[in-house]
């Protein structure tokens, strides 16, 4: 028996998210379906992060294990000659001992793309989210910062998230404009259910003016879903990269150059989330 380790990019569009569903399409399923066929034998595979309906991946991170003996080129261009259009496996490698793809990872990079203009996109129309009254970018990042290091983040968790504890460390938050479109880089070692997409729908908020930048800050000490405003849509969100230890060898985005070398899953020594944390399960 084998571990093996895929980098993996998915259009979301039309999926009903990540993990597999009794009565919807699913990118696990498709994968597992491929991965089975090149095997022949049944996979299983297990992933950095669960998405959900409309969320796309730039590169997510699975493992499965395997008695199947192929190279490495099989498990990549083998595998995608078994897949749909809009899933990809990237790169494929030999697990190091002990990797878990989602619980060896130290911090998650997930983008949020806003097409900011009057009119939507005939061409991106689930690849971003239109938002047509002007943003601020430089008052929605401004309002960011007070949500990075470690908090309880109640308010930007969705009341069905099942993680046993509300609380992340948030390693960063940059908002930026880029022509006509705002773009929402964020960090942290795990997500809960809609966290990002939450947070998304206040910084918009922040930025048409409706809100002051301390908003932010506000929420976080009120603790209260009720009071954080409206989820932003699923559409322009993306699962950037996952980090994990060199010792696992695999290769890091480079906005995670950002985190300090001695960035761990945990703060202080302890778990700052529950074993069974969402991760952004079902992220939409």
């Amino acid at each position: 028996m084998v571990r093996m380790v895929l980098g993996v990019e998915y259009d979301g569009s039309d999926f009903f998210g990540w993990q597999w569903q009794k009565n919807g399409r699913s990118v696990q399923l498709e994968l597992e379906k491929a991965l089975s066929a090149v095997a022949n034998e049944p996979i299983t595979v297990q992933c950095a992060g669960r998405t959900d309906s409309g969320v796309h991946a730039l590169e997510q991170v699975v493992h499965f294990d395997t008695h199947a003996e192929r190279d490495l080129r099989a498990w990549v261009m083998g595998v995608n000659c078994n897949l749909p259009p809009d899933v990809r496996v990237l790169w494929a490698k030999v697990a190091v001992d002990g990797f878990n793809a989602r619980y060896s990872a130290i911090a998650r990079f997930y983008r949020y793309i806003i097409l900011n203009r009057p009119m939507k996109s005939a061409l991106l129309r689930s690849q971003v989210t239109w938002c047509y009254s002007p943003l601020d970018a430089e008052k929605m990042h401004e309002a960011a910062q007070h949500l990075i290091g470690s908090h309880d983040f109640s308010t930007f968790r969705a009341q069905a998230c099942q993680s046993k504890s509300p609380c992340r460390i948030m390693h960063f938050i940059d908002v930026s404009r880029e022509q006509d479109r705002v773009i929402i880089d964020i960090s942290a070692n795990a997500f809960l259910h809609h966290m990002v997409r939450n947070i998304a729908g206040v910084l918009m908020t922040i930025g048409m003016g409706k809100q002051p930048v301390e908003w932010t800050r506000e929420l976080l000490e009120i603790k209260k879903r009720a009071c954080g405003g409206v989820t932003a849509p699923p559409f322009g969100l993306y699962l950037g990269g996952v980090y994990y230890p060199e010792v696992y060898g695999i290769e890091k985005h480079p906005i995670f150059s950002r985190l300090p070398d001695n960035c761990s899953r945990f703060e202080h020594g302890k778990p700052a989330i529950a074993e069974s944390v969402c991760g952004e399960v079902q992220a939409g």
